[in-house]
């Protein structure tokens, strides 16, 4: 694959997984968009090799809030919050914008799934329509 994307041989592929149906490739930091590069025939071509219908390219080494726009990185982020439990746990919540694009409640549990599985993250997905201006 490297002599076909060259740009893989400058970057780090630190780990693959499953998680929430999705195949997981956690890369080095600043490598995604490497991985993203070529008009999305890599991942293509991954999905193709490896029988997957659903896969994430995520940083390693990153913030929580990139963590999360790299999840969602095909949605309008509105805002995150992290909001403490009375047990003393917290849990993330992420407003997205709800015109268009909505994903669907499996693919938000298979997100919320990963987001457990690699950050131990409990996320709270929302979407909240805009107003009509008048």
């Amino acid at each position: 694959m490297e002599d076909q994307f060259p740009l893989l041989q400058r970057a780090k592929l630190v780990n693959v997984f499953e998680a929430g149906g999705y195949l997981v490739l956690i890369v080095g930091q600043g490598d995604r968009a490497k991985f993203l590069s070529y008009g999305g025939k890599l991942s293509k071509l991954i999905k193709e090799e490896l029988n997957k219908q659903h896969i994430l390219i995520l940083e390693e080494g990153v913030n929580d809030r990139k963590f999360i726009e790299d999840l969602f990185s095909n949605q309008q982020i509105l805002t995150i919050n992290i909001i403490w439990l009375p047990d003393g746990s917290t849990e993330t919540r992420v407003v997205l914008r709800g015109k268009g694009k909505e994903l669907s409640k499996k693919r938000i549990k298979a997100l919320s799934d990963a987001a457990k599985k690699i950050r131990n993250m409990n996320l709270r997905v929302e979407y909240v329509r805009p107003r009509p201006n008048f």
